[in-house]
């Protein structure tokens, strides 16, 4: 065989069911020519037990970084890839550990990755560089909440992906508690004016390249009447869940402004923009800096991210802009069984 044809192995670090690391594993899967390894701090990870993988790992909490350089070391793997926000948080800040192993780590910069992990100052910045955003601010009082009106959303400032955390407030008394709540499990919590959906709610993916430029964008406009795709809905407000589901289509328009947002933070990898439309306004009210879990959506459509940022680190060359086939993309959850002596453990 020769060396262009050996399948390029890729390791993903955190496969929990329905999560971002099993949907990038359908990516590669979709493309082929990749040998496919998974590893997760949990024993009942879905991932873990998918016969997809050519092999799995449990790793450690306690020593995770070692446990996954020793992983993708021992399976002698090119690229590795966060299947989540903890994983990105944890491995964006030792990327040069793995590249000096020989290991690309498919993520955006740290610094980005830093800067846009947190909602306070993620929107401090947007402001700065004059992009359109809902009324944001941290709040410190009941003056804050006054800022932003009512009703509004309180979230914490990190760990929010997937609408963890996320409350819907119709008065201060709400907002305040929500934001005690917040703050006494050691987070900063942050009041977001709240805008409807009625010009529709958005996940867009951008990614940029090393050098900035940008190789695509997609966007889905998220169907809001499945229970899978709410998270809340009561008394005039309705949060969005971590599953997106709906209408992908080219929107060029919103995916221009998405594409604004990445040059303007200078994302060098993959952001998701979650926002809701005003005026023909792209509002974002999430800028999660790393692939998001519709990514397998997109990758159905005609733009698989995953895909095309290896092939850029494998061949350097710019890729051509993808061709979106429109139409609804749908999902649900998928099950599996086990034997008690079937989980893994560590090595």
């Amino acid at each position: 065989m020769n060396e262009t044809d050996k399948p390029i192995r890729v390791m993903v670090a955190g496969i929990g069911g329905a999560s971002l690391g099993t949907e990038i594993r359908k990516c590669l899967s979709l493309a082929g020519g990749y040998a496919i390894y998974g590893c997760d701090v949990s024993r009942t990870a879905y991932g873990l037990y998918e016969k997809e993988f050519v092999e799995t790992r449990l790793v450690s909490k306690a020593d995770y970084i070692a446990d996954v350089l020793r992983a993708c070391r021992e399976f002698d793997v090119q690229f590795l890839i966060p299947g989540g926000e903890q994983p990105m948080a944890l491995l964006g800040g030792a990327s040069r550990s793995f590249e000096e192993n020989g290991i690309k780590l498919l993520a955006n910069t740290p610094e980005v990755i830093a800067l846009y992990s947190d909602k306070a100052r993620t929107f401090k910045r947007l402001s700065e560089y004059e992009i359109s955003i809902p009324k944001t601010v941290v709040i410190h009082s009941t003056h804050d909440i006054a800022t932003v009106g009512l009703p509004c959303i309180v979230k914490p400032a990190t760990g929010s992906g997937g609408s963890a955390g996320v409350f819907f407030a119709i008065n201060v008394d709400e907002a305040m508690i929500y934001a005690q709540f917040i703050e006494r499990n050691g987070n900063q919590a942050v009041a977001q004016q709240y805008i409807d959906d009625s010009e529709g709610e958005f996940t867009i993916g951008v990614l940029s390249l090393p050098n900035g430029s940008v190789a695509g964008s997609i966007a889905l406009r998220r169907t809001l009447d499945a229970k899978l795709s709410v998270a809340y809905r009561s008394r005039g407000g309705l949060i969005s869940s971590g599953y997106s589901q709906g209408h992908i289509d080219e929107y060029h328009d919103l995916c221009r402004q998405a594409e604004r947002i990445a040059e303007a933070i200078g994302s060098c990898g993959p952001i998701n923009v979650q926002g809701r439309v005003q005026d023909g306004v792209l509002l974002p009210f999430e800028i999660n800096p790393r692939f998001s879990a519709s990514t397998f959506l997109r990758a159905l459509a005609g733009f698989n991210e995953i895909h095309t940022f290896i092939t850029y680190f494998k061949t350097g060359e710019t890729p051509a802009r993808p061709r979106i086939k429109s139409g609804w993309y749908l999902r649900s959850l998928s099950e599996q069984f086990l034997p008690d002596e079937g989980l893994k453990r560590l090595k």
